[in-house]
């Protein structure tokens, strides 16, 4: 199962949030990724972003992956650079 989410390592989460539900806005409105959010309880994209710091998004994909996800692709929207380099911890 792939899992593709946006990611972000950052040390302000709540920007990240944020720019994640700008960048990412119309996953918000089209009804095949509606229907998704809706069924995780998520009021949009930012819900379900990956955000924090290195060992915090490291963790989170840790956690994609033990539910199931046998890839992960990432959308880096913040912090590219940083971004990128922490993931490729996990690799």
């Amino acid at each position: 199962m792939i899992v593709g989410l946006p990611v972000a390592v950052t040390d302000d989460e709540s920007a990240a949030r944020e720019r994640a539900a700008s960048v990412f806005s119309i996953y918000g409105q089209l009804p095949s990724y509606r229907a998704m959010l809706d069924r995780e309880g998520a009021a949009g994209p930012a819900d379900v972003a990956i955000v924090g710091n290195e060992a915090s998004v490291l963790s989170q994909i840790e956690q994609v992956f033990a539910q199931g996800a046998t890839e992960f692709m990432v959308a880096p929207f913040m912090e590219q650079q940083r971004t990128i380099e922490a993931i490729t911890k996990l690799l």
